[in-house]
């Protein structure tokens, strides 16, 4: 491997200081860093920022619902903070932050010394930052910033102005990213194991990221046909989601969702991953059910393909289309409830101990199954026809998205971050987040379910007096929310200047490769590969 220089020193422990060249200092080790640990810090530092980004975009957005009538944004610009906060969210915050973890712990879970393709990898990172930047210039743009919804759909997208191109663009930048990131993920998990480490025998979030890096393969191009597509419509002449030219709104509807399903799963795998990691070393006794929870993971991946269209119950398909995916959307739920009932067992009679990683982790489960079953309610054709763009499916996605994706993905922060920095976090002032994350998640999305099942609709600036009760409670939530998350960054900066040393091995029941280098991990770990038994 060129990325990585041979130094005896290194494998067993040892940070190199003789001044590599592999080991710049000041900015541009970061520039230029092919480490993997480097780039995972980038990606999840990256991520944070894009998260408070689209969390400002979001306190806007409440702050305008707090009361009827239009208080602060124009309707237009409105539609611009939930199109851009969305987008924001999914391919700034969640998805980065994934592969961030990934950077970080598939090569030290694994046992290689870095990932296949360190250059390319280097690389799909500094995409990042450009695509957000042209989204985020799309709102000084003429016309503003794209405002059909973070679906972009047909005609709306077709019509719009100049930010809808920057959006595109973006699309298209973070798309390749991800393509990239996939790549070099199976690479490195299919050839670059540690001896007698077979795919059987691997951590779960490595087997959550390789199915995860095959979906985003196969769909990630999906995505791209669309938004192509769409560009040509709006530019070059042809007609594909433009009725006046003959086109199909609808089409369009199909393409997005055909991507847009395994996405939902792209941004929960890996948080299914982290929470069976966690879940073993605080219950203190082994995952339950490993092989099932593999074949689970791949079965939801294989579904996810198949049930796109009940994002598209109202759009007049035939009755059998309809029965078809439902039938397909609720099938989803037995793999889900294997995993469910396999954490629950994991924990059953372990002797536990309510670390925050931990917290995070049994507040995953609970929230997520509520999110979980709310799908199966919106997966009913007949109620899912009188749910359709109300606030219940706002709450039924943040249920699985925030409750999901980012309270796993806190919890790993807490988990690692003693491996990664070499330092303790504050215990109290991280069971503090937990509480007021949890406190102030439900009583943000909680109340929209009710919203919903009143019929309020999704992406309004303005509403009927009737909701405005709900909506305030909604806001304060929101807000609460929002500023726990400082409290948070409060946690991780204070941990990595003033924490105290943490031992190699933290939580002493922690098994996985990780724990067997020194904290901080070094530069260069593995370089002669553990053996495996």
């Amino acid at each position: 491997m060129s990325s990585i220089p041979h130094d005896p020193a290194v494998g067993h422990g040892h940070e190199d200081e003789h001044g590599h060249a592999h080991h710049p200092g000041g900015v541009m080790r970061w520039i230029m860093t092919t480490n993997h640990k480097d780039i995972g810090t980038l990606y999840l530092w990256f991520s944070f920022i894009m998260f408070i980004a689209g969390g400002t975009l979001a306190l806007t957005i409440r702050t305008e619902l707090f009361e009827p009538g239009l208080q602060i944004v124009d309707p237009e610009f409105f539609n611009s903070l939930t199109t851009l906060h969305g987008l924001i969210m999914i391919f700034g915050a969640i998805m980065p932050a994934a592969v961030g973890f990934a950077n970080w712990q598939v090569p030290l879970m694994i046992g290689a010394p870095d990932m296949a393709f360190a250059r390319m990898n280097n690389w799909s990172f500094w995409l990042l930052p450009f695509a957000a930047t042209l989204l985020f210039s799309s709102f000084f743009v003429p016309g503003g910033a794209a405002a059909g919804g973070w679906t972009l759909y047909a005609p709306l997208s077709v019509q719009a102005g100049m930010g809808m191109d920057l959006t595109i663009f973006a699309v298209h930048i973070m798309g390749a990213s991800s393509i990239m990131g996939s790549i070099n993920i199976i690479t490195t998990i299919l050839n670059m194991r540690a001896p007698g480490m077979t795919l059987m025998k691997m951590p779960l979030f490595c087997w959550t990221w390789l199915i995860t890096a095959y979906l985003l393969i196969a769909v990630m191009p999906v995505l791209a046909g669309a938004v192509t597509m769409l560009l040509t419509d709006r530019h070059f002449g042809t007609s594909f989601f433009n009725a006046a030219g003959g086109g199909d709104p609808v089409m369009f509807q199909h393409i997005f969702w055909f991507f847009g399903h395994p996405e939902v799963y792209i941004m929960i795998l890996p948080a299914f991953g982290i929470v069976s990691t966690i879940l073993p070393t605080f219950s203190r006794k082994p995952l339950f059910g490993y092989a099932s929870m593999v074949y689970a993971t791949a079965s939801i991946a294989i579904l996810s393909f198949l049930v796109w269209a009940h994002h598209m119950f109202t759009v007049g398909m035939p009755a059998a289309g309809q029965l078809f995916f439902m039938y397909m959307t609720m099938l989803i739920a037995v793999p889900t409830g294997v995993k469910v009932f396999n954490w629950l067992a994991t924990m059953w009679k372990g002797s536990m101990t309510f670390e925050t990683p931990m917290l995070f982790a049994i507040g995953f489960i609970f929230l997520f199954t509520m999110g979980g079953f709310t799908g199966l309610v919106l997966a009913i054709t007949p109620v899912d026809i009188q749910l359709q763009d109300t606030y219940y499916v706002v709450a039924h996605f943040h249920y699985v998205l925030v409750a999901g994706s980012l309270f796993a993905f806190f919890g790993g922060i807490y988990y690692w971050l003693p491996k990664w920095s070499g330092k303790m976090y504050d215990e109290t002032l991280g069971k503090i987040h937990f509480w007021c994350s949890m406190i102030f998640f439900n009583v943000t999305f909680f109340p929209m379910h009710f919203l919903g099942l009143a019929g309020m609709p999704r992406r309004i600036p303005d509403y009927a007096t009737q909701f405005t009760d709900w909506n305030q409670v909604a806001t304060v939530g929101a807000f609460g929310f929002g500023l726990s998350q400082i409290l948070f960054l409060y946690i991780v900066l204070k941990a990595i200047r003033f924490g105290a040393p943490a031992p190699a091995r933290p939580w002493e029941s922690a098994d996985t490769l990780e724990w067997t280098v020194p904290s901080p991990a070094p530069y260069h770990t593995f370089e002669t590969p553990p053996t495996v038994t």
